[in-house]
């Protein structure tokens, strides 16, 4: 029984790695901050939620699988509140520098002749 617990805990903590791996990979490769911030939220809390798992067998006592379960659902809460703000900032960001873009080729429209 202890190897079948802990070939669980080995597939599901790499299962978890590739995730991180994944989210890592959309934080670097997708063009725009919307996408960047989606691809690392959602499968860097897959690949935290399988690490959790994974380790829930090793845990010693039934507190320390609660432990690292509160932190995965904080991780989750803390996720999801910094994206929205991240998202929040990304919009404002764009949206002032589409003003700023309209405002100087309307100055430049002005100019001619």
């Amino acid at each position: 029984m202890s190897l079948l617990l802990d070939l669980l805990t080995a597939l599901l903590v790499a299962a978890g790695l590739v995730f991180f791996a994944a989210g890592t990979l959309g934080l670097v490769r997708l063009p725009d901050p919307l996408s960047r911030i989606h691809a690392l939220a959602k499968a860097d809390n897959l690949g935290l939620a399988l690490i959790v798992l994974g380790l829930l067998p090793q845990a010693g006592s039934l507190i320390a699988g609660a432990k690292m379960i509160a932190v995965w659902g904080l991780a989750q809460l803390a996720s999801g509140a910094v994206s929205q703000v991240m998202a929040e900032a990304a919009t404002a960001e764009a949206a002032t520098a589409a003003t700023a873009a309209a405002t100087a080729e309307q100055a430049k429209r002005e100019e001619r002749p």
